[in-house]
């Protein structure tokens, strides 16, 4: 089972010419991406926007669906984690740093840039904390849910070899064993590989904007440098520790780290502010669903080119990150039924990603409107958060354990992604072996590093998009493929319980 297979050979060679291009041609690796980017957003932009609606729509037909009381594993099969530890690992995985990193610098920037209407006003921070709750909101997770499902149900209740390719059985039969199959993993690998760099990219320079913002230290290419190489050591010897030790206790210790931190500003900022505007901003994001949902803005050429810049990168990013995120939302979710599955993966993390924001937003935006804190909105993307928090009662321990929390989160989802691409790699191997995993590590943390090197957070941005558009393709055929195999297991297991009824009667 352990066997390397040849997806990981492709995948390392197309990996290594992409790092051998950026360090050779930063410039020439900036331009190229960037046109492919400008094309996929301006053209396809609304194929992302439905085709996430699409994933919202599905989850929630599952949850009411007769579907929901089937198990991720066989009938009776319990939860392998308990409840807490299950969210830990899913949350962690699944948001990590880019919650900390967008917490206040998205609803600034939003402040600063509204979608509609007159910056830096009243109207412009209810709009901006709106569209925060929009983009981290339930739209991320049903991507997530829909993976991850696809992948625990194949694995655990038809004990398919735990690889993306491995869920499409039912539309390819033993095609997905040839060059068919082959592809859809290289794509599913790639996006991966893309999707956590850009993270660790964001990591990086988050880090490296809070060590500047508290010490004489420059926030530039070599301090990022650093840190990515420190932390890969460190991810690496979690990663080596192996998912019940490394992975999980830090998971764990990022839920203590995160509820510190969001117990802090909560008290020591604006609490009455914050609740209201979590109250108040909740029902606003429920009210406006639908239309932000399907909204590309066509006659209006500022906010169409504001959907495509926050919205569409949103929705190809987290769609990069899927395959890692539901890969690894499916090892820790055996003998769960599909309806606990998915109200746990869509429901409980939107709402906590929305208080988030209250807390972290709420506070940034009533620092700029109250007068308290101006200037926030000047502030590197990178340093909002920083600076929000120099501007409470003890920021600088506040600033201390953001920064753990950040590298934490920053270990987390490395390890997490090193033992996902690992076992898309060795053909589905619950225990990838540590080369394997040492391997994805390095070239992980080598793209991140190129990506910074050629463009900062514009590269990281564009190589998210670029990665989701063929992935995103795949995830909608797999939305029929694993109803093609609800419908069959269904139907069997109806005419099992009709045959054990009959037994009962007769006896």
């Amino acid at each position: 089972m352990n066997k390397v297979s040849s997806v990981f050979w492709i995948s390392i060679a197309l990996a290594a010419i992409f790092v051998i291009w950026g360090v050779v041609a930063p410039e020439h690796l900036a331009t190229n991406s960037g046109e492919l980017q400008g094309f996929l957003t301006d053209k396809f932009g609304w194929f992302y926007l439905l085709t996430i609606a699409i994933f919202v729509i599905f989850s929630i037909y599952l949850i009411v669906s007769p579907y929901g009381k089937m198990k991720l594993g066989q009938p009776d099969e319990k939860p392998e984690y308990n409840k807490i530890t299950w969210f830990a690992m899913l949350f962690s995985a699944g948001m990590g740093i880019g919650l900390v990193f967008w917490g206040s610098a998205e609803p600034l920037a939003h402040f600063a840039t509204p979608p509609t209407g007159d910056p830096e006003t009243k109207a412009a921070a209810k709009e901006a904390m709106r569209y925060a709750f929009f983009h981290w909101g339930i739209h991320v997770w049903a991507i997530y849910t829909v993976i991850a499902l696809a992948i625990a149900y194949f694995k655990f209740r038809r004990q398919a070899p735990g690889v993306i390719s491995a869920t499409f059985q039912p539309l390819l039969g033993d095609k997905i064993n040839g060059a068919f199959g082959k592809t859809i993993d290289v794509i599913a690998v790639f996006a991966t590989i893309f999707g956590v760099a850009t993270s660790l990219g964001l990591g990086a320079q988050q880090i490296s904007g809070g060590i500047s913002f508290i010490s004489p230290v420059e926030n530039n290419f070599t301090t990022q440098f650093i840190i990515i190489i420190a932390v890969t050591v460190l991810f690496m010897i979690s990663a080596w520790s192996g998912i019940g030790k490394g992975i999980k206790y830090l998971s764990n210790a990022n839920i203590v780290l995160a509820g510190t931190l969001i117990i802090l500003t909560l008290v020591l900022g604006p609490t009455v502010f914050i609740m209201n505007i979590f109250s108040s901003t909740l029902g606003s994001y429920i009210q406006n669903l639908p239309m932000m949902t399907f909204q590309m803005a066509p006659l209006s050429s500022e906010q169409n080119e504001w959907i495509q810049g926050w919205t569409v990168f949103y929705w190809a990013w987290f769609t990069s990150w899927s395959p890692f995120v539901g890969t690894f939302i499916a090892r820790v979710s055996k003998g769960r039924t599909i309806r606990e599955f998915v109200l746990g993966v869509l429901i409980l993390p939107s709402l906590f990603s929305a208080f988030w924001f209250a807390v972290f937003g709420g506070t940034s935006l009533n620092q700029e409107l109250s007068g308290q804190n101006t200037g926030l909105t000047d502030l590197a993307t990178e340093q909002a958060l920083f600076g929000t928090l120099e501007g409470l009662p003890m920021g600088m321990l506040i600033t201390i354990v953001a920064i753990l929390l950040i590298s934490t989160f920053f270990i987390t989802s490395a390890d997490s992604a090193t033992f996902v691409l690992g076992m898309q790699t060795t053909n589905g191997s619950l225990n990838p072996p540590n080369v394997v995993k040492l391997s994805w590590g390095i070239i992980q943390a080598s793209i991140a590093a190129v990506l910074l090197r050629s463009g900062g957070l514009g590269a990281l941005q564009t190589s998210a998009i670029v990665s989701a558009f063929p992935f995103a393709i795949i995830l909608l055929f797999m939305i029929w493929s694993l109803v093609k195999a609800l419908q069959e297991d269904g139907k069997h297991l109806k005419k099992q319980q009709e045959g054990t009824s009959s037994q009962h009667h007769s006896a």
